[in-house]
Formats: C-alpha cells, sequence, structure tokens
C-alpha cells in the first residue's frame, strides 16, 4: 500500500473540502481528482492507498483511492483521474512543506485519523470551534 499527498489549493479547512467534494460528486460522478501524470506505482496505491489532503500547510484530510485511470480534460487533454470514496476522513494533522503536483506517501509517515486518535484522548468534548484552532496549530 502506498499514499498519495496533495495541495488543496483554495481550501480553507476539512469542513470546505467535504462541501466541495460533495458538489463534485453530485454534479460530476464518479468523484474524482484530475492531473497530468500517471503514477507509475499505480498497483501500489490502489491496493488501500488515500489521497491525503495539505490545507493551509497542514495534513488534515483523506479520502481513499478506489483507482487510478486514464481520462480526459474538458479540453480533451490527456490526464490521469484519481477515482476517490467521497468519505473525507480529518486527520490529527501534520505541518508539511509546500510541493507542485503530488507526491507518494509511505504509510509510516501519515498522519492519524483524528477519529481514532480524538476517541483515545476524549477529543470530541471539545467545542468544535477549539478544536479547529488546535488542528491549524497543529496541536492536535
Amino acid at each position: 500500500m502506498l499514499h498519495v499527498t496533495k495541495l488543496a489549493v483554495g481550501v480553507s479547512d476539512t469542513e470546505h473540502l467535504r462541501r466541495l467534494q460533495a458538489a463534485r460528486m453530485r454534479d460530476h460522478p464518479p468523484l474524482r481528482h484530475r492531473t497530468r501524470n500517471f503514477p507509475r506505482r499505480r498497483a501500489e496505491v490502489i491496493d488501500g492507498g488515500s489521497m491525503y489532503w495539505v490545507i493551509a500547510g497542514t495534513m488534515l484530510a483523506r479520502q481513499r483511492i478506489l483507482d487510478i485511470i486514464e481520462d480526459q480534460r474538458d479540453d480533451q487533454t490527456a490526464c490521469a483521474s484519481f477515482v476517490l470514496d467521497p468519505e473525507v476522513i480529518a486527520l490529527a494533522g501534520r505541518p508539511t512543506r509546500p510541493f507542485q503536483g503530488w507526491r507518494y506517501l509511505d504509510p509510516d509517515g501519515a498522519p492519524l485519523d483524528l477519529p481514532a486518535i480524538g476517541a483515545i484522548l476524549g477529543l470530541d468534548s471539545l467545542p468544535a470551534a477549539l478544536r479547529h484552532e488546535l488542528r491549524a496549530l497543529c496541536l492536535l
């Protein structure tokens, strides 16, 4: 298994990403992220890998990658599409430097899902705004 990281340009937080992905799923199914380069390690990525979204400099959300297919953009140029599971999973957060395109992510370097760590630490009892602020500061 191998993951992929991608900058979520223009996305303010995990909830914003959820709303954008829900609209894309509704308007143009299946839910996918188009990219110029087809991954050479496709088999490893679709074997349980996820797209880890970097939002405002922090890896804050992920979506499972269901498939990677050859596709076309609206102007008919060839591209690759990561077909994504619609469920957006919040992460504990990890600061990430800016980069272009997408990058492979080894499973050992991936941050924990927030529901898993939240249950352990009892974070669900904190107000949502406080949890959001703590995640933005990479304290969660």
